[in-house]
């Protein structure tokens, strides 16, 4: 306990005083201005922003093609297919695809079978991704995505913005309603690379290819940030 010629002649008794003066002034406004802007709406002026979210997947269309060699397989989903979707922040398309080998061999000296590369690309408006994949192994699975929003503010402190301006780059109400393009293509190795071995035959003239398709929809918050660092 310090008494008042504490607070005049010691610096620590000033020190200690000034924080905690500070904390009782600070930290009732910090969530006060935290709460207001937990739906992600604080609607602040220019300053620091700690930004937070998660994604949740709505499931759009699933099925299973054979895909032949050398050729891609398209199909359109529309998300009318989804309740309520004009109402959801979807910021982006994700596309699983999973996959086996279809490869046969005859014959003796065959070796290994060849990889085969499985490409898979998700498209919404002008936005689109493609990942590849191979069945090295005899099976395989990767995914494609497409996405329409700042992924790099999640999950990160953001200077110098308005709460307006994050928002812009996170909100995606509506934007990702309508159609939405998945393409397979499907390019095979049969494994021998060189001459024909001798006494061996290959065939693979495609790919089963099983896929699911979700729709991204990003749930965040933005709350003032206080730097304590220093303090």
């Amino acid at each position: 306990m310090y008494t008042i010629d504490d607070l005049k002649t010691n610096r620590d008794a000033q020190i200690m005083v000034g924080c905690i003066a500070f904390f009782v002034l600070a930290f009732p406004a910090y969530f006060a201005l935290a709460a207001t802007g937990a739906d992600g709406s604080l609607g602040g002026g220019v300053g620091d922003y700690q930004v937070n979210g998660e994604i949740s997947y709505i499931p759009l269309a699933d099925g299973s093609v054979y895909v032949e060699d050398a050729t891609t397989w398209s199909e359109v989903f529309n998300t009318d297919a989804v309740d309520g979707a004009e109402d959801l922040n979807i910021v982006g398309i994700m596309v699983s695809m999973s996959y086996g080998e279809d490869e046969e061999s005859n014959g003796v000296g065959c070796g290994d079978d060849g990889p085969d590369t499985i490409t898979g690309t998700a498209t919404h408006l002008e936005y689109s991704g493609s990942e590849d994949g191979q069945n090295s192994g005899g099976s395989g699975a990767h995914d494609a995505m497409a996405i329409w929003y700042n992924d790099t503010m999640v999950g990160s402190v953001v200077y110098g913005l308005t709460t307006n301006e994050i928002d812009a780059e996170l909100d995606k109400t509506g934007a990702g309603v309508g159609d939405h393009t998945v393409d397979i293509s499907v390019f095979v190795d049969t494994g021998n690379t060189g001459p024909p071995v001798v006494g061996c035959q290959r065939t693979d003239n495609g790919e089963q290819v099983d896929y699911t398709v979700q729709l991204m929809v990003l749930e965040y918050t933005i709350a003032p940030y206080l730097d304590t660092s220093d303090l």
